[in-house]
């Protein structure tokens, strides 16, 4: 059997929603891959600081993260790009005019940037450590860079968001929470392509495991899709196949079962 190139989301997908480790089926299965000569990523939404934890804790080499716009080869990080800057300051402006809270992520790291307190009166904490710069003077332009933001604004259908935040629409977002927007890249799949670009692959070797709608991007035609047990019936309706459930070895026994570890 050739290389294989592949790709894990981390939460749902390694890891036990319940816990936040990895499944120890999963562990074994990862390094049985790399002992097989393939290569193996993770791919993340997370930003890099973020997943830079996991990545050292469980032997990992590379990564795709901060929604496929930053990559890691051999443990260093090579890429990092943020938001498209005039789409992510419209939508910060929006937000503002419109008397919603925003916290701005413009660095690698768990501090976010605000010119108030509006964002916690109106959501409450970030829901994960958090560093706050809260600056009356504070404008996003003067950086030139957003990688992130959080805006306070609860869960509801994609036709009220875009009724209400029309400049959300170019722009990744997600309810990770209900009591705020997340405003992200969704580009999995192009953070793929730029991997096998960088390492040397082709996409008919690329297989790529997820659970979850944000996983989606990555779902692409040009690669094999296993989507987990316990995922959203979305994603499983475009896989190529499903695993069972990541809690009940799903990873392990996927990669079995396709001769991946010989």
């Amino acid at each position: 059997m050739g290389r294989k190139f592949f790709f894990f989301d981390i939460d749902g997908t390694l890891t036990d929603r319940k816990t936040g480790l990895i499944v120890p089926s999963a562990a074994e299965a990862l390094q049985k891959l790399r002992e097989a000569g393939h290569f193996v990523a993770i791919n993340t939404g997370r930003a890099h600081y973020k997943a830079r934890k996991f990545f050292d804790e469980n032997g990992f080499e590379n990564m795709v993260c901060n929604g496929g716009m930053a990559i890691v080869i051999d443990k260093k990080l090579v890429e990092n790009s943020p938001l498209i800057i005039e789409n992510a300051l419209a939508l910060y402006h929006q937000a503002l005019d419109r008397g919603y809270g925003v916290l701005v992520s413009d660095e690698d790291s768990q501090r976010v940037a605000a010119r108030d307190f509006r964002f916690y009166d109106q959501a409450g904490i970030r829901k994960e450590p958090t560093t706050y710069a809260i600056d009356s003077d504070y404008r996003p332009e003067d950086r030139g860079i957003i990688y992130k933001m959080y805006i306070s604004i609860s869960s509801r259908s994609e036709e009220e968001l875009l009724e209400i935040l029309p400049a959300a629409k170019p722009l990744g977002h997600i309810w990770f929470e209900p009591e705020y927007l997340l405003i992200q890249q969704d580009a999995k799949k192009r953070g793929i392509m730029r991997m096998l670009e960088l390492v040397g692959g082709n996409p008919e070797d690329v297989v790529v495991f997820g659970d979850d709608t944000n996983d989606m991007d990555m779902f692409a035609p040009e690669f094999y899709k296993i989507a987990m047990g316990n995922g959203h019936p979305d994603l499983k309706a475009v896989a190529d196949e499903v695993a069972p459930p990541n809690i009940e070895d799903g990873i392990y026994r996927v990669c079995e079962k396709n001769g991946w570890f010989l």
